[in-house]
């Protein structure tokens, strides 16, 4: 059985003020550090993000999106490889909805 004080929504009024703090404390139990990876994955992820923008075919990339100092979330998106920046260490995946530049150094995931 769950308190009031653990869900203040059992509660039959709440202030907006409450309500914002509740939400926002749940959003930041979803932050996590910034993974840290093996040499050999980080390998692996070039040859894909290459590959991909050689061949035009569509990856699922995931990346660590800083929020507060050194916790954020995990973002994925889908699409195909289009522009590979080297000086800025970035890459750009376009599908059929959006397009997003990632940083390099921040990916953590990509599947194919």
């Amino acid at each position: 059985m769950t308190s009031r004080i653990e869900n203040p929504f059992s509660m039959r009024f709440v202030l907006p003020e409450q309500r914002e703090l509740y939400l926002q404390m749940k959003e930041d139990d979803k932050l996590v550090p910034m993974p840290s990876l093996e040499q050999d994955e980080l390998d692996s992820f070039h040859y894909i993000i290459r590959d991909s923008a050689r061949e035009d075919y569509a990856i699922a990339v995931s990346w660590w999106e800083p929020a507060k100092e050194e916790w954020g979330s995990i973002c994925t998106i889908w699409g195909v490889v289009k522009w590979i920046d080297q000086n800025r260490r970035r890459i750009k995946i376009v599908n059929d909805e959006e397009s997003q530049w990632i940083c390099m150094d921040q990916i953590t995931n990509i599947k194919t």
